[in-house]
């Protein structure tokens, strides 16, 4: 009985030394004419990959903090701190997104704490060489605020951004059209739909790290108010493979712009 037991574990020892597969993907290294396949692919008799498990799928979520001096619903001087939610859907090179956020007001004449508008947006990137990317956007703004000044409307946008890469250095700009719906109140407050301008420049002191300035001008939505001017500092940091901050500081360069503003988010992706 034991030597037969002894046999067996001999001639199983054997088998095992005798099959080697260093992949790991299920066919022998004899047989094995694509051996170096991934964990994540699927493979046909020969080992070579047919499918990869990895999805084209993918989610974040993004909480926010940030805090002005301007409250841009009714542009008046306070002291504005925000807190904010962004989910985001990625598909190749289609993106989805919605966001709101919940802010406090404070100036020396009132106190406002409510939710803002909310967004939903959706975003296809277009890559005609492996330089330059063009990302279209469209999005609804949804009236989740409420106030006195008839902002009660769905309003829509449009937007253009292109991102050109030369050696380590990002130029960008962008373009964005809001078509403002929300009635006017006679002898008060006259709406009018708006433009937006952006361009910067950006660079990766290392493969986690991007850092950009840029300056940004916006029209206002209320009609006979100047231009919104801002001049931006961002920084975006990936922590690891899932979790990912940022950080943007502005500084205003018109009377209709908060002072100083900043802002610190951090997400998730998967």
């Amino acid at each position: 009985m034991h030597k037969n037991i002894l046999s067996l574990l001999l001639i199983t020892s054997l088998s095992l030394s005798a099959y080697s597969d260093y992949d790991m993907d299920g066919v022998e290294d004899t047989l094995d004419q694509c051996p170096n396949t991934s964990f994540n692919e699927l493979v046909d008799i020969k080992g070579c990959s047919t499918a990869s498990l990895v999805s084209p799928h993918h989610f974040d979520i993004i909480f926010g903090l940030g805090y002005s001096q301007v409250n841009y619903a009714t542009l008046e001087k306070s002291d504005t701190t925000t807190q904010s939610v962004q989910l985001d859907y990625y598909y190749k090179n289609f993106s989805l997104q919605a966001s709101t956020s919940f802010y406090n007001a404070k100036s020396v004449t009132s106190a406002k704490k409510e939710l803002n508008d909310s967004f939903l947006g959706a975003y296809y990137n277009v890559k005609p060489n492996d330089k330059l990317t063009v990302r279209l956007g469209a999005g609804l703004i949804i009236p989740t605020y409420d106030d006195t000044l008839n902002t009660n409307n769905t309003d829509y946008t449009a937007s253009l951004n292109l991102s050109y890469i030369v050696e380590d250095i990002n130029l960008f700009a962008g373009y964005g059209y809001t078509v403002v719906t929300d009635d006017d109140i006679p002898t008060s407050v006259t709406y009018q739909d708006t433009n937006a301008f952006s361009a910067g420049l950006g660079f990766y002191p290392s493969a986690n790290l991007y850092l950009s300035a840029a300056y940004h001008s916006s029209e206002s939505i209320y009609l006979g108010v100047d231009k919104i001017n801002t001049a931006s500092f961002y920084l975006f940091y990936n922590i690891d493979k899932n979790w990912f901050t940022n950080f943007t500081y502005s500084y205003g360069l018109s009377d209709t712009a908060s002072d100083n503003a900043v802002s610190l988010r951090l997400g998730y992706y998967f």
